[in-house]
């Protein structure tokens, strides 16, 4: 379990290295060890920079619509081939 106080050492690394540097920290600035330890404490790199302060969480963009099920699928397919095959009677009847 990830304790609170390792997840404040974490921040404090990141924003310790944000000072340092004069820019937000990239995963390059840190050994591979570190990196891994503030990733396992604080999720991806772009949201323990979030987490720290560092960075602003975007926006989610909107949900798309939900996927039809299978049979919702089915039925349009049906329907299409239906309609497709109206068109061929039709164009061969004239």
């Amino acid at each position: 379990m990830i304790t609170e106080e390792k997840k404040k050492q974490a921040v404090l690394l990141l924003q310790k290295k944000a000072e340092e540097i004069g820019r937000i920290p990239k995963k390059d600035d840190f050994d591979d060890i570190t990196v891994a330890r503030i990733k396992a404490y604080l999720g991806p790199w772009p949201r323990a920079l979030e987490y720290a302060g560092l960075k602003e969480a975007k926006e989610k963009p909107p949900q798309s619509k939900k996927r039809k099920s299978k049979s919702q699928r089915l039925k349009g397919l049906k329907n299409l081939e239906k309609k497709r095959n109206k068109e061929k009677a039709k164009k061969q009847g004239e």
